[in-house]
């Protein structure tokens, strides 16, 4: 009876391998000094305060630089929430000369047309922007280019030559908010801009 006893108060002893307790001590005291390590300094804790400073100035300084005014962005928000007058186009709901028309996108000339070929080619998707395009969106641009190639050639300005133009967002004057793509020609259509901007990296 007493050796049964002597062994099961030996027994919690022998399962404790030898040292265990000196490592575990160890393992601490290293995990200690890690946290203390990755404590960070006065001098580090102001070169993340200035690198965060620096980073909101940045972003705050290109949104002036960069963005939209504010009458602009009122007057998009105002569109965007209507019908766009293309998706009328489509529904029938406003008149147009239409000059192709399939599931996916139709062409017709503009009320003010800027040159003696003037179409515009639109998907009956509504996309607002061309920064709104998605990957998916790639064969649909893709085939209204070639709907523009096939009205370029059926009106005979194949050889001549004719411009294809996205404008987006205020600085392009983009007014409708759903992408079109126009197909200018049928005369000299002279430079891209007017001629008003010096390029200061130009060399002669």
């Amino acid at each position: 009876m007493t050796s049964a006893l002597s062994r099961q108060r030996s027994k919690p002893t022998e399962l404790i391998p030898p040292n265990e307790g000196p490592k575990l001590i160890k393992l601490r005291s290293n995990s200690t000094k890690e946290h203390h390590n990755l404590e960070p300094s006065n001098s580090t804790s102001m070169k993340i305060s200035k690198n965060i400073f620096a980073i909101i100035f940045l972003m705050s300084t290109s949104q002036l630089a960069f963005g939209q005014s504010e009458e602009y962005t009122l007057n998009k928000q105002k569109k965007l929430a209507e019908k766009s007058p293309f998706e009328k186009i489509v529904d029938r709901e406003l008149p147009a000369t239409i000059e192709y028309e399939d599931e996916e996108i139709i062409a017709f000339v503009p009320l003010k047309r800027q040159a003696p070929v003037h179409f515009l080619i639109v998907p009956k998707k509504r996309i607002p922007t061309m920064s709104d395009v998605t990957d998916q969106d790639v064969e649909l641009l893709g085939r209204m280019m070639l709907v523009a190639r096939d009205i370029a050639r059926k009106n005979g300005i194949t050889e001549t030559g004719y411009r294809l133009i996205f404008n987006t967002n205020e600085d392009s004057g983009q007014s409708v908010f759903h992408i079109h793509l126009h197909l200018l020609g049928g005369k000299k259509l002279g430079p891209m801009l007017t001629q008003g901007y010096t390029d200061p990296e130009h060399r002669e």
